[in-house]
This record gives C-alpha cells, sequence and structure tokens, in this order.
C-alpha cells in the first residue's frame, strides 16, 4: 500500500489508458481522470504530472503512458521549475525578431535603412534581415496628402513626415563599412534600378579569381546584362538581381557543381570580380535565386542568349548537332525511368535535350521525362527559329537513336535537313562506289561512297550513303539533303562527336547533371505500362502452340515405333484427338489474346500509381546559367588557342587561367584588372596577346559602366 494512502483504506484501482476517435481517455477503476486530444502534448505532460503527483508511482505512470521513467521525472523536475509553461517546449529554431521586431525592420526598410544598419541595430547577421525582406518586403509607406496651397509655405517638408522619430537609430549610424543613404546628394543621376549597396564604387582589390574577369569579354558581347536585367525576384537592397545571378554563373565558371559550393569561395576576392564588396552568402544566393527562377521562363531566356552569341560571333557552317543526356536520380521520388548509356539498364531519371553548333556550343536545350529523341526533337526544333532566321539553311546531326521516320518528318516539317546513321541491318546498294572527296583543316578527305536515292517507309525519298572500305559497305548514312557532296556530308555526320564532347565537359566542368531543386510535382501516373493481362495471355498461347507442336510430333513418333499395328492402330484416336484439343486451345489463346492491350495506363492497374516531375524553373534558370559559363569558357579558349597553338591542352590551360590571381583597381570611370604572370613563358605570352586583344573592344561588368582593361603583370 502506498505510504499516502490512508490506513483501512482499499487498495487503489488500477490506472488505464484509453484511445477512441482522437481522444484520449485517463482511467482509474470506473472513474475518469482526464480526457483530451491525442496530439495535444501539453495536457499529456500535464495528467502526467499531476498522477504523480497524487500519490502514483513513476515507474507505473510511465507504463501507462508508453513513456520511460526518466523522462517522467524530468517533466516532474520541469513543472516545479516553470510550472506549467515547463511542461511544453517549443520545437524548432527559436525566430531570430520577434513580431514586434519584424514590422520595425519592414518599416525602417521602407523609408530607407540600410539592411546592414537595420541589422546591427537588432544585433543579428545581415542574412536574417535580407531573407526577411526578400519574404515579407519592406512596410508600405503611405504618400503624404498634399497640403493646400495656402498652407505650403508655413509647413514642413514632406520628408520630414517620413523620418524616424528621435529614439530610432539614425541612418548613418550604421558602422563605417555600410554605405549610408544620405550619401549621394539629392539632385545627381539616381542608381539604376539593378543597383545594390553592396556594389564597389573604387579601390584596389586582391582577387584570387581575377582570372575569371577575362570572361566578361564575352559576357558583354552576348548582352548578358540587357538579357539577365529582364528577370525579375523579391524586393533586396544590398544584392541585387543582376549580382545574385553573376554570383552564381562565377560559381559555375570556377567550377561548383551545385549552389552548395558558393559557401567554398573566398566571398570578398569573388566578389571583387564581379564590382561586389563580397558575394552573397549561401542562404541569400540560396533563396534569392530561387525567387529569380519562379518567374522566369528558361528556355527563353536560354534563346536570347543563343541569339546574342550567334550575332556576335556566327558559327559560319549552318550544321548543328542534336541529342539526348540521360540524368540519373538517386532520390527516393517516383520519377520516371530511362535508359541509363553509362550502366547499360533502365533507371530513374530524367532527359535534357541539347542542340549545339557546328564548333559545340549550346544554342537551345529542353528538359523532361526520358522518351527518346523521336519524341523529344519536335520541341527543341521549334525554338531554333527563334534565335536564327526563319529562312536561314539548317542540316541537323543526329545518332541511330533519332533515325526514326517520325523524326524525319518532324525535320521536313520545320524545314531543316537532316543526316544520321542508317540502322542495322544495312540495306542493299543498287549504285557504283565513286570516289567523294572534300576538305578539313586543310587536308583533303577522300572515300568511296555508292550514292543513291531510296524509298523509306514512313517518310519518302531519301539519299542514302554506304561507305565502302576494303571493297566491303562498312556503314550507311541517311541523308535529305541532295545539293551537298558525299564526303562533306560524312564527315559532318562523324562531328557529331562533338556534342557527346559537350556533355562530357560540361557535365565534369559545369555541373550539368546536378541537382538544383527537391521540389517535385506529385500526381497520377498517366504513363502508359505493359499489361500484365496481355503478358498473362500471350504465355498461355506459346504454352498452348508448344502443347500443338508436341501433340503433331508425337503422331510420327507412335507411326515410326516399335508397336505392333494393332497397338498403334489403338492408340491412333488417342493421337488424333490430342492435335485436335491442342490445336482448339491454340485458337481459342489467339482469339482471347487480339482484344487484349498491349499497354494500359498505370492507375488502371494501380489507382494510387503516382509520377513525381521535376519542376523545371529552378533547374532550367541553372541549367542556363551553366550553358552560358561553358559558352563563354569555350570562346575564351578558342582565342587563346589563336596564340598558343595547343589544340591538346587548350581547353584545361583556359580553365586553369580562370583560377589565375591578380589585383583588380576599381577607379571613377575604367576598372583595371592586372593578372599574375603565368609560369609558363608560352602562356604568358599567349594571355599577354589575349589581353591585348580584348582590350581593343572594351568590356564591362553586368550592372557597371565602366570599361575594363587587362594587364598581365610584368616578368
Amino acid at each position: 500500500m502506498d505510504q499516502t494512502a490512508l490506513e483501512g483504506m482499499p487498495e487503489p484501482a488500477v490506472l488505464r489508458l484509453h484511445t477512441s476517435d482522437g481522444q484520449v481517455l485517463v482511467t482509474c477503476g470506473r472513474s475518469l481522470l482526464y480526457r483530451y486530444d491525442a496530439l495535444d502534448t501539453g495536457m499529456r505532460n500535464l495528467a502526467i504530472v499531476a498522477l504523480t503527483d497524487a500519490g502514483r508511482r513513476v515507474d507505473e505512470v510511465a507504463a501507462v503512458f508508453g513513456l520511460t521513467a526518466t523522462y517522467v521525472s524530468i517533466l516532474r523536475g520541469r513543472a516545479r521549475a516553470s510550472g506549467s509553461a515547463g511542461l511544453l517546449r517549443r520545437r524548432g529554431r527559436p525566430p531570430k525578431l520577434s513580431d514586434g521586431q519584424v514590422a520595425k525592420a519592414r518599416r525602417w526598410a521602407a523609408h530607407g535603412w540600410t539592411q546592414q544598419a537595420i541589422a546591427d541595430r537588432f544585433e543579428v547577421a545581415q542574412s536574417v534581415i535580407s531573407e526577411l525582406l526578400a519574404r515579407l518586403g519592406p512596410a508600405p509607406v503611405q504618400e503624404v496628402l498634399p497640403e493646400p496651397a495656402d498652407a505650403a509655405a508655413d509647413t514642413e517638408p514632406a520628408a520630414a513626415t517620413t523620418a524616424e522619430p528621435a529614439s530610432a537609430a539614425p541612418v548613418h549610424a550604421a558602422p563605417v563599412h555600410a554605405e549610408p543613404v544620405h550619401a549621394a546628394p539629392v539632385d545627381t543621376e539616381p542608381v539604376a534600378a539593378f543597383a545594390g549597396t553592396a556594389r564597389i564604387s573604387t579601390g584596389t582589390f586582391s582577387c584570387r579569381y581575377a582570372g575569371a574577369m577575362l570572361l566578361h569579354a564575352y559576357l558583354d558581347r552576348v548582352g548578358t546584362q540587357t538579357i539577365l536585367g529582364t528577370l525579375t525576384g523579391g524586393p533586396a537592397r544590398r544584392y541585387d538581381d543582376l549580382a545574385i545571378l553573376t554570383t552564381a554563373t562565377l560559381g559555375f565558371a570556377l567550377g561548383i557543381d551545385t549552389i552548395e559550393g558558393a559557401k567554398h569561395l573566398r566571398r570578398a576576392e569573388a566578389g571583387a570580380a564581379l564590382g561586389l564588396r563580397a558575394v552573397p552568402e549561401l542562404k541569400t544566393l540560396r533563396t534569392r535565386l530561387g525567387a529569380l527562377a519562379d518567374g522566369t521562363d528558361p528556355l527563353q531566356l536560354q534563346r536570347a542568349f543563343a541569339a546574342g552569341m550567334l550575332t556576335a560571333d556566327p558559327a559560319g557552317d549552318p550544321v548543328y548537332f542534336v541529342d539526348d543526356h540521360f540524368v540519373p536520380y538517386a532520390g527516393a521520388r517516383p520519377v520516371a525511368k530511362g535508359w541509363n548509356t553509362k550502366r547499360r539498364h533502365a533507371g530513374p531519371g530524367r532527359d535534357d535535350t541539347l542542340l549545339v553548333d557546328a564548333r559545340g556550343r549550346a544554342v537551345v536545350f529542353s528538359s523532361g521525362e526520358p522518351t527518346g529523341l523521336s519524341s523529344s526533337l519536335p520541341g527543341v526544333l521549334t525554338q531554333l527559329p527563334a534565335v536564327i532566321s526563319p529562312d536561314a539553311p539548317v542540316l541537323l546531326g543526329f545518332d541511330r537513336g533519332g533515325a526514326f521516320p517520325v523524326t524525319f518528318t518532324a525535320c521536313r516539317d520545320a524545314g531543316a535537313d537532316w543526316v544520321t546513321y542508317r540502322r542495322a541491318p544495312l540495306a542493299e546498294t543498287t549504285a557504283t562506289p565513286r570516289k567523294s572527296w572534300t576538305v578539313r583543316d586543310g587536308k583533303r578527305v577522300t572515300v568511296m561512297l555508292a550514292d543513291e536515292s531510296v524509298q523509306l517507309n514512313g517518310y519518302g525519298a531519301a539519299r542514302q550513303l554506304t561507305l565502302f572500305e576494303h571493297d566491303q559497305p562498312v556503314l550507311q548514312v541517311l541523308t535529305s539533303d541532295t545539293t551537298g557532296t558525299g564526303a562533306d556530308l560524312l564527315c559532318w555526320l562523324r562531328s557529331r562527336w562533338r556534342i557527346e564532347n559537350t556533355f562530357k565537359y560540361a557535365s565534369k566542368h559545369n555541373g550539368i547533371d546536378a541537382l538544383a531543386d527537391y521540389a517535385m510535382d506529385i500526381g497520377p501516373n498517366t504513363q502508359m505500362v505493359a499489361n500484365p493481362a496481355r503478358v498473362t495471355a500471350r504465355k498461355q498461347a506459346k504454352a498452348a502452340e508448344a502443347e500443338l507442336v508436341a501433340a503433331e510430333r508425337a503422331l510420327p513418333q507412335l507411326l515410326n515405333g516399335q508397336d505392333t499395328p494393332k497397338q498403334k492402330n489403338a492408340a491412333l484416336p488417342g493421337a488424333h484427338a490430342r492435335i485436335q484439343h491442342a490445336q482448339t486451345a491454340l485458337d481459342d489463346a489467339k482469339t482471347a489474346l487480339g482484344p487484349i492491350p498491349a499497354k494500359v495506363l498505370a492507375t488502371e492497374l494501380d489507382p494510387d500509381a503516382t509520377r513525381a516531375r521535376p519542376q523545371l524553373p529552378r533547374r532550367g534558370l541553372q541549367m542556363v546559367l551553366r550553358l552560358l559559363t561553358f559558352n563563354a569558357e569555350a570562346w575564351l579558349a578558342e582565342h587563346l588557342n589563336a596564340y598558343l597553338a595547343d589544340p591538346d591542352e587548350y581547353r584545361a590551360i583556359t580553365r586553369n587561367l580562370l583560377h589565375q590571381g591578380g589585383h583588380v583597381q576599381y577607379g571613377n570611370t575604367a576598372i583595371t584588372v592586372t593578372l599574375d604572370r603565368p609560369d609558363s613563358p608560352r602562356i604568358a605570352r599567349a594571355l599577354h596577346l589575349l589581353a591585348d586583344e580584348l582590350n581593343n573592344t572594351p568590356a564591362r561588368l553586368p550592372g557597371d559602366r565602366r570599361p575594363i582593361t587587362y594587364h598581365v603583370k610584368p616578368a
């Protein structure tokens, strides 16, 4: 008996806990002690403490509520120390600012305070204020009503009505490194819409990424500032939208795979390469980039960059290559499956369809579920007229994965010629092989080709080129181009490996395969899948066919056996009956197989079947920036190799030069970049000549009007 019970009292009733319809009932014998919602942790803890204070043993109460005796003791200690407030702990990280402080921060931001000044007032990091304003924005400021004309001379200026009270810290009370709002005179030219307070005005900065500033020569030529200026995100003051986008571009150029890799950059030195005092912190960069992507059409953005690229630096040849690139997915979402060419089996992932020009530069792309080139090619072709002139000639090269009549028809409907390999087996050749030649890289290339016209089912007439080596046909090429020489078309098709090199290089150095966003749209699986009923019916038909073959084979075996004629005559009716029965079963199986569809909707087999579809905007924007850095590096490498003359290593040397250190001087009217001299004399000479070439057409930073001049530090 418990010591708290009086002498002579009966033993206490058994303590029980019941759960019904989301309610928890705590009973003792026939008495109901407590009733509360199953999710109400505070009421549960209050009941536990009350029961133990009433004399119930700690281990007994813990067993009833499914807890440990140690945790029940902890709850009792919290109740003694903090009362009922200690029984319910707030989950998650506590907010940095109270509701009142949030309202003040928004009001001060609307009145012109810098984010750093607000952060210093509340003693929090500047990123806290930046995220708050990006999410909620400054508080709306009510416009002052106009004063009557006769009272205007006796009243204070309207600006005085929006000033902070005397108790609030003035804007100029912020630390020295924060730029005060009153620093600019009222009558000066207003700052452009894309300018933020983190922009560098003047000064000299050491920069370990000074070599990456060479990419600004390409970015300025294709109109990066104008194109990215069309994107708008959430409100912010320190880092404008252009600063966010150029920071991500610089990071991809320097080799980070994901946005998370930006935290490994030295913020101040990376900012010096972009005209910023420091690049944004990771949280700011991720939040702001996501806000920019949500209101963006990445495909239209890529077309604008491609048009600028081809205008500034035309390809020279109207040849383009297109192919699919499978990107595997290792998560748990039910994404679509495709053929993983590296592992040689099917797996979950997505397909990126990329179209490049004759020099391997990315032009347009699309992204979606794995389908195959014959399905994704029409969507890419519709984007091409927006990049080049609709009447411009186009020769599209692709591999055997797209060699289907539906693909050929899509090219013909888009007004483009095509060239591809013929799928096996090789067709019979009726034309006599003849020599055909062309010139590649200053060298004459001669091949033996049989040139003829063939009819393709589902398409029509096409040109067929059969390559002969040692008097034997080795491959066949199909094309709709009837004017080009056979050797020229064959050489262009062999150059299709340029798009494979683009995929390989951009995947390794620009992170086009990286997962950019975890957000996916989950919906019903509308894909057509194999019908298991038809699979079962086909198995039955095959079994019936095998039985018929066995029955027909048994008849001659019976006739040629060792049995007597009397025995054979007795067994013949059974053998014929077996054949007849097998034939009937086969006919019935084929009849049942006919109306069963080969594929059905996945939801017909499983009503709960779902499909996860990655959201395109956020990943699409990053894809555009990655391809922009890829094209910029390719352009820079081509110009460097004009002086380096090293076709094997010029891309690797260019990538290394992007990390070349130096100093950046921001003057009132110009920006001077002084690069450290490379150790190799031939690279130093090529870099010096490249700098002279770029200085002939001075580039500008996105968001800055001052021209850039490049120099190499003297030996």
